[in-house]
């Protein structure tokens, strides 16, 4: 190897060693992302470590409320929010991975004793009070229903865990959530005689990590896209994501 070569080489990874962590944020959201302890885990920050880590990137992750988290993506406080569903605003402010990070459900829950049944038409609930997270989508199906009136949104809650103690208070009649969220959350309450789904799911919907518009962060969603891709290639995704799984 030439001299030259070793010494691009050598400035290279100095370089690289030089540059700051990315700064990624998210929510608490189990069994995707949580915190516990003084760590951050869950099956969505192991591919996302993974995949910054093919792209030799170091990364800190920051769990928060799921409003403040978005609010430092769009606002270039943080370089990146996880895990996301796409709507037409959120588009227009933040860069999208066009690899789906993680797929998901969409569900709803009531109390064992509830008389509601579900067909999967959202219309024929219309009569219920539900409970939702604040600033959280829940697919593009439900969204609209709520924005059409549809739908009456009669409790808003910081978190999961809240939203599930309004449930169990009769707060209001409907919980919505993430299918596997809400199963950690009522497991993690012992809440399991207590609530069942509505079956079938509203919606399944992939969710994606997305990227602050900032110069210094051109080109790298689609470096991400090109390392996630590799990770789903090479069976390392599936893997991590099968080990985190009920």
């Amino acid at each position: 190897m030439s001299r030259l070569l070793v010494l691009l080489c050598l400035l290279s990874a100095l370089a690289a060693a030089g540059e700051r962590p990315l700064e990624l944020v998210t929510l608490q959201y189990p069994p995707y992302q949580y915190q516990d302890g003084a760590e951050v885990r869950g099956v969505a920050v192991d591919v996302v470590r993974e995949a910054f880590r093919r792209m030799g990137r170091s990364v800190h992750v920051g769990v928060y409320p799921w409003g403040r988290s978005l609010a430092m993506a769009e606002s270039g406080q943080a370089d990146a929010v996880f895990t996301l569903y796409k709507t037409p605003e959120r588009e227009a402010r933040l860069d999208y991975s066009r690899q789906v990070l993680m797929p998901q459900e969409v569900s709803l829950f009531v109390l064992q004793d509830s008389p509601i049944r579900f067909d999967g038409r959202l219309s024929q609930l219309a009569g219920y009070r539900f409970g939702a997270v604040r600033a959280v989508s829940y697919g593009a199906v439900f969204d609209a229903a709520v924005r059409q009136g549809g739908i009456r949104i009669a409790e808003m809650a910081a978190s999961g865990e809240q939203n599930l103690d309004k449930l169990l208070a009769r707060r209001f009649d409907i919980l919505v959530s993430n299918r596997l969220g809400a199963w950690d959350i009522i497991r993690r309450q012992h809440a399991e005689a207590l609530v069942r789904e509505l079956k079938p799911p509203v919606e399944q919907i992939p969710s994606y990590i997305a990227f602050a518009r900032k110069p210094e962060l051109a080109g790298m969603r689609d470096r991400f896209d090109a390392a996630l891709e590799t990770m789903k290639r090479d069976g390392s995704y599936g893997r991590l994501v099968s080990a985190a799984m009920p």
